[in-house]
């Protein structure tokens, strides 16, 4: 099991999409400390009408299912969770040749390239106290995996501790961006709502490969 079919893909998405549901009353308490205290609820959100999509369409690539959810997330949730989450699975897949298995190099690329245009549109950078911070890591620890032929789930792994360590470094961070910009030091030692999102969504992708199959 070194690449996950249509429908096993969907299925990891769904997983995906019921932890970030679950998470909803963490990702709020965490925004709420220096944010607007709506990150948990534009999620969970973003994430329902993105299951309601997945469960409704027959969907015949993995390209299909990224760029489902994508833009099932982009809009339902409206804001800049909604554009950024989005773009991570909406524009990852743009110029990605359709394929109907995910495997390791596949997912390294097209998160490569959502890391690319989130940046683009964003102008975050690490260090932004942003969902950078934990998607950048992981995307470079996904590329590093691929290019020494680590197993799917090992590279999942991997990326999982990029980004919560990318998670733990935006407590030392002043935000560049929102709310907690104004805040300035007194942000310092809090964590990103976007950057724990982040890692909730790559802990899950390992989890469910973890469950399903040694990758």
């Amino acid at each position: 099991m070194e690449k996950l079919n249509v429908g096993q893909t969907k299925e990891l998405f769904l997983y995906i999409a019921d932890s970030i549901i679950e998470s909803k009353p963490f990702l709020t308490e965490i925004d709420s400390q220096i944010g607007d205290g709506d990150h948990g609820i534009g999620m969970a959100g973003g994430f329902e009408k993105a299951k309601e999509q997945l469960q409704e369409k027959d969907l015949k690539t993995i390209n299909e299912i990224f760029s489902t959810t994508g833009m099932a997330m982009l809009n339902s949730m409206g804001g800049a969770s909604g554009v950024i989450f989005g773009t991570m699975f909406m524009s990852g897949v743009k110029g990605v040749a359709p394929s109907e298995y995910l495997e390791l190099k596949t997912l390294s690329e097209i998160f490569a390239n959502s890391l690319k245009a989130i940046k683009e549109r964003g102008k975050a950078q690490v260090g932004d106290k942003t969902m950078v911070d934990a998607f950048e890591p992981a995307v470079l620890s996904l590329r590093e995996s691929a290019d020494s032929s680590k197993s799917l789930l090992e590279a999942l792994r991997l990326a999982e501790e990029a980004a919560n360590a990318g998670v733990e470094n935006t407590k030392n961070c002043i935000a560049k961006f929102g709310r907690a910009k104004s805040l300035l030091e007194r942000a310092i030692g809090h964590q990103d709502a976007g950057a724990t999102s982040t890692w909730i969504i790559f802990r899950s992708m390992r989890e469910w490969v973890e469950r399903n199959g040694e990758c």
